[in-house]
């Protein structure tokens, strides 16, 4: 249990560095946005330092714009995922207070590839252990415990407004540059991480029980068990079924390795679910 946390943590602030990387060596500079509320900070962030002559940075904007979403995480969420989420806000905000703004170029198609291919890693690093980058990631969470509807409409409705913005406020070829950065970060994270909202377990296990046990402990999710026999040994198993969000995967994954490291899991997407989500 301890390792596993221990990992989670670190992954977090590797995850939240390489975001502040991505940032202040490439983006920052060059006037290309990232996605969700990184952006959004960043975005507010140039409109005053340009324009109102105010200068508050974007690891401050950051961190208070997660505060009221991290206050509804806690209580509609759950503390622990919360927790990291924040600790990924947090260091993200003092790595960008920290690490110097340095343009490593001039042309702008590189820093907004190279910006979106950091940003993307560092995102899919913490995605992958169970945690996430706060802000969108926090709401997608609260949506889904609440109604199973397609997250990816919340992240576009942002993202169009951040890319609209950078257009009118700028240089139509903002918007354009900041695209591609969308584009790249979210075809980086795909690579590391499942890109699919919800994914379906079979585990096959003879402790059944213990895991369920164990499984609603954490989230809040209906099981399906089924009687399995193994082909070759004849003996009776058990056969769980049940359908996941991609933030949940890590905590399913440390509970089977806990409880009985010798099941063996399947993990397939799923493109589509009818019924209640949440449990039987």
């Amino acid at each position: 249990m301890f390792i596993f946390e221990a990992r989670r943590i670190i992954i977090v602030i590797c995850g939240a560095l390489l975001n502040a990387i991505s940032l202040n060596f490439f983006l920052i500079g060059a006037n290309v946005y990232a996605s969700g509320f990184t952006g959004a900070a960043q975005l507010v962030s140039s409109v005053f330092n340009d324009f109102l002559n105010i200068g508050v940075s974007t690891g401050i904007l950051l961190l208070l714009f997660n505060v009221p979403v991290a206050i509804l995480g806690w209580f509609k969420v759950g503390k622990g995922f919360t927790v990291y989420s924040v600790i990924s806000v947090l260091f993200t905000s003092v790595f960008l207070e920290f690490i110097p703004i340095i343009g490593f170029s001039e042309d702008i198609i590189l820093n907004a590839v190279f910006g979106g291919v950091i940003a993307g890693t560092g995102v899919g690093m913490t995605l992958k252990v169970g945690a996430s980058t706060g802000g969108m990631d926090i709401v997608a969470m609260v949506l889904s415990r609440m109604k199973d509807r397609p997250i990816g409409t919340y992240f576009l409705a942002l993202n169009a407004v951040i890319i609209a913005l950078a257009g009118i406020l700028y240089e139509p070829e903002n918007a354009l540059y900041t695209l591609l950065t969308l584009y790249v970060t979210t075809r980086v994270i795909d690579a590391i991480h499942t890109r699919h909202e919800k994914v379906t377990a079979m585990i096959i296990t003879h402790k059944a029980d213990e895991l369920q046990r164990e499984i609603h402990k954490t989230m809040v999710r209906g099981i399906t068990i089924l009687p399995a026999k193994g082909a070759y040994t004849k003996s009776d198993k058990s056969m769980m079924y049940l359908v996941v969000t991609r933030y949940e995967l890590y905590d399913l994954e440390r509970i089977i390795n806990e409880v009985d490291p010798n099941a063996f899991t399947n993990i397939v997407q799923t493109t589509g679910i009818f019924g209640f989500f949440r449990k039987d």
